[in-house]
């Protein structure tokens, strides 16, 4: 796990600085600031939209007496999308903005839902019951 999170926080910081200096050079220095300041605002905007509607479907849930257990999912892709756009970058910021559209964010939760039952069939993931 350390060996990951060592390739992680050094790869993707060097990746959007390489990223950044092309983007610089490709279209200026100017404008690509521009850029990273104009995704953080939409990204801003669409995370309170994306949890203002998610809210509401919890609350309509739970008014119902259902579990909101694929709300859940979406919150946590809305809180990660959200702290991924935070990043100054262009490829963080593609990673944000594809957790916070709702019909990529579709696909993602899809996919994470196999990855997690294959870990519990697995035994890599358990369940206490106190």
């Amino acid at each position: 796990m350390f060996i990951k999170l060592l390739i992680l926080f050094t790869f993707v910081p060097i990746l959007e600085i390489y990223v950044l200096i092309e983007a610089g050079r490709q279209i200026g220095a100017l404008p690509t600031i521009a850029l990273v300041i104009l995704t953080g605002i939409a990204g801003a905007f669409l995370a309170r939209s994306q949890g203002f509607q998610l809210l509401v479907r919890i609350q309509s849930d739970l008014q119902s007496g259902r579990v909101p257990a694929e709300e859940m999912f979406d919150g946590a892709m809305i809180l990660a999308g959200g702290m991924v756009l935070l990043t100054p970058g262009f490829c963080t910021d593609l990673l944000g903005f594809i957790l916070l559209t709702p019909l990529t964010r579709a696909y993602i939760k899809k996919w994470l839902k196999l990855w997690i039952e294959k870990k519990i069939e697995r035994g890599e993931i358990q369940f206490r019951r106190y």
